[in-house]
């Protein structure tokens, strides 16, 4: 995978930063996105200390709900470094829970735009990027609640299906195009977002009664999704596209 360049979406933060970790350890040039500066740039000094054979790390301040800003983005990466081999697009935004009925029609207005549209518009310039250049990988964060309903989490789920739609159809309009388009489906991951939400004093919603949701009966860690991306990017998944790779301690044997 080595003097490959690769492109995370939100990836200053939990599966994101657990990613360009893993990539920069072997030797990928990675560009994370995101909305703060501060925090970019922060992992920036962290992921570059992790880096080998001669990888270069960046930090594009960007809002993938934003079309141009997603197609300046990818067209800075390429007059940079002269190409786009791999994406991840893992921006995505969960901001309540509750019934559909119970839920904010704002708070659901602004996950489509990141989650759905954020998507859309990241693949959309990515796949025109490896289309002219002959070839790539993609993976989408999807999640348990793309591939199920899921109580408590009706408008959420709604985009993460979209976001499995949008991966399937697209792996099969660029099969024969040397691109492989796949996607993640985590179970709930000990990110620093979600850890501080469990700790908020809901007894509906705390580590005990989400860990309880899977076999494993634990939360998953942002490393054990970034393995799995990596193998999604690498060569040794060659024949693979179209797959939602569960990684979600059991969640869906049941």
């Amino acid at each position: 995978m080595s003097n490959q360049v690769a492109l995370i979406t939100g990836g200053a933060t939990g599966i994101g930063k657990a990613v360009a970790l893993k990539l920069v350890a072997k030797g990928v040039t990675v560009v994370m996105s995101g909305r703060r500066a501060d925090v970019g740039q922060a992992a920036v000094a962290e992921v570059s200390a992790a880096a080998r054979d001669g990888a270069q790390v960046r930090f594009v301040q960007n809002d993938v709900a934003d079309e141009a800003a997603v197609k300046s983005m990818i067209d800075g990466i390429v007059a940079e470094f002269g190409r786009l081999d791999m994406a991840v697009n893992n921006a995505g935004l969960s901001n309540e829970t509750g019934t559909l009925v119970q839920s904010s029609s704002d708070n659901y207005r602004a996950m489509v735009e990141t989650n759905v549209m954020g998507v859309y518009f990241s693949m959309k310039h990515e796949l025109v990027q490896m289309t002219k250049q002959g070839g790539g990988a993609i993976v989408n964060l999807a999640s348990i609640a793309g591939l199920n309903g899921i109580t408590w989490a009706g408008p959420y789920a709604s985009t993460k299906h979209a976001v499995v739609g949008m991966t399937k159809s697209s792996a099969l309009d660029h099969a024969t195009q040397g691109i492989r388009v796949n996607g993640v489906a985590p179970g709930a991951i000990k990110t620093d977002i979600i850890a501080a939400q469990l700790g908020g004093g809901d007894p509906n919603y705390n580590e005990a009664s989400i860990s309880a949701m899977h076999p494993m009966n634990r939360l998953g860690r942002p490393e054990e999704v970034a393995n799995a991306i990596c193998w999604l990017l690498s060569d040794e998944a060659s024949f693979v596209t179209g797959h939602i790779l569960n990684v979600d301690g059991g969640f869906q044997a049941k």
